[in-house]
């Protein structure tokens, strides 16, 4: 075989697996099932996650919604910008990262009217230090870097290339513990 072809067979097998663009997961007919079928209405309503129906479903931006309840369903129709995970349920504490962590859907905060779901609590800890800077690089890396990029390939990316503000969790749990004896934790934390 020459080069060229082993080149190009070796390029298509490592990029077989490049993951997905959305964090999503198939369950049953559901192919691309948002929040590990958990009901987004119910983060806001009842602010825990609550498992939705396979019966009680709805399609939005290429990916389905499960709800507890029609009512559910129907307030997220009336408005399912509102209800959408940010980063489309990519963990929220890579976002300013520019990294796509494939997570469940279990931690979350509803941070200024928004959904944002994340890998722990000591990553969700290390995120609330500073949300408002933390959103504003997530928005702005996703929009410009990272929304369309299959997950796999964009952390490659950005574990080689590191952005210049980059913190490692050994770093956040220390400035933690500074504020924490400081007294000078974000509400969010106390």
């Amino acid at each position: 075989m020459h080069a060229l072809g082993l080149i190009l067979i070796s390029a298509a097998a490592l990029l077989a697996g490049c993951g997905t663009v959305k964090n999503t997961i198939s369950d049953g007919t559901d192919a691309k099932l948002m929040l590990r079928g958990n009901d987004p209405v119910a983060y806001f309503t009842q602010g825990k996650p609550v498992k939705g129906s396979p019966d009680i479903k709805a399609e939005h931006n290429g990916v389905t919604y499960r709800f507890a309840s029609a009512e559910h369903r129907a307030e997220f129709l009336k408005n399912p910008a509102r209800y959408e995970p940010a980063y489309t349920g990519f963990c929220a504490s890579g976002a300013p990262y520019a990294l796509k962590a494939n997570i469940g859907a279990n931690v979350f905060t509803i941070y200024d009217g928004r959904l944002y779901l994340f890998g722990s609590e000591r990553s969700k800890r290390g995120w609330l230090l500073d949300a408002k800077n933390n959103v504003a690089l997530g928005d702005r890396y996703w929009e410009e870097e990272t929304k369309d990029v299959p997950h796999r390939i964009q952390n490659y990316k950005r574990y080689l290339f590191k952005v210049p503000h980059y913190k490692t969790d050994a770093e956040l749990d220390a400035e933690y513990e500074r504020r924490k004896a400081a007294g000078t934790l974000p509400a969010e934390l106390r």
